[in-house]
């Protein structure tokens, strides 16, 4: 019998309400294995346009949807806590408003967290740009608890928006954070310093948007002082040395503070595997799906 599972799914004022219907429908529609229920929070008020898709879908029959509304945007660390409480089953997914999740992403990932017992599975992204959703890149995580121990030390080594999790172990490490735009990471870090047993899928579960702001938001000198407080946490929580902090604020805070067209060459360089430009496909089961910071 397969394990119940909900999927958490965030939404704010500049999230567009056709990505969001894709999104949807991809995650909870469309699916080999679909959820028990999907929470939708609400971050804060949103235009009429987003909010007439938002009644659309809470009509849905099944799965069941409940949207948590918050009356102000509160950010991803704190719309993602509330969102988490009203999940009511211990497995639950992530998954963002302007990503596609491949048809049999949670056939996949629900059954290989359940055989192996794992605390918390991610996956594979393919990366798509522009109306056309042409795939630009592949994101390809580390998998094995050695390669993935490595990868952390120096960056997060999972694709947020492809994870799933147990509830349970989450809340146990404090659950999300706040750490400006860093509480996977933080979040990551944490786990796996407790020891929870986590993997990767190298392959691709879901294709995710890269927008043109990308790469500013991934810098500047607010991103660098972010970079430098999520640092200090590392080594006070004792998941990096002395070493491996020194290093870090010197490589991650340089890239911080990089112009947004040195950073992008950079990033691509060391993230993203080149795709040869095929055209993403949300019927395909192993074709295309976007970029994370």
């Amino acid at each position: 019998m397969t394990v119940p599972f909900s999927v958490l799914l965030p939404v704010y004022r500049g999230d567009r309400a056709e990505r969001f219907r894709a999104a949807f429908a991809s995650t909870a529609l469309q699916q080999t294995l679909p959820p028990d229920e999907v929470i939708i929070v609400r971050d804060g008020p949103v235009g009429p346009e987003l909010a007439a898709a938002l009644d659309e879908v809470r009509a849905t029959a099944s799965p069941r949807v409940v949207v948590v509304e918050l009356a102000r945007n509160v950010g991803l660390a704190a719309a993602l806590s509330a969102g988490l409480a009203a999940c009511g089953n211990d497995v639950v997914a992530r998954m963002d408003a302007d990503d596609e999740s491949l048809p049999n992403r949670f056939e996949r990932q629900i059954a290989e967290l359940e055989r192996r017992g794992l605390d918390l599975l991610g996956g594979g992204m393919f990366e798509v740009a522009g109306e056309d959703s042409h795939v630009v890149g592949r994101r390809i995580p580390p998998v094995g608890h050695d390669e993935i121990t490595r990868v952390s030390s120096l960056r997060s080594p999972f694709n947020h928006p492809t994870i799933v999790f147990r509830k349970a172990a989450v809340e146990a490490v404090g659950g999300y954070v706040e750490a400006g735009r860093m509480e996977d990471y933080w979040l990551f870090a944490r786990l796996l310093h407790s020891g929870a047993a986590v993997d990767n899928l190298a392959e691709p579960v879901l294709r995710y948007r890269v927008d043109e702001g990308a790469y500013e938001r991934r810098g500047g000198i607010e991103q660098f002082r972010t970079e430098l407080g999520l640092q200090r946490m590392l080594r006070a929580e004792g998941y990096l040395t002395t070493p491996q902090f020194v290093r870090n604020v010197v490589v991650r805070g340089t890239y911080r503070l990089l112009p947004p067209g040195m950073r992008r060459p950079l990033y691509r360089r060391w993230a993203v595997t080149p795709s040869s430009g095929e055209v993403a496909t949300p019927s395909s089961g192993d074709v295309p799906g976007r970029d994370v910071g």
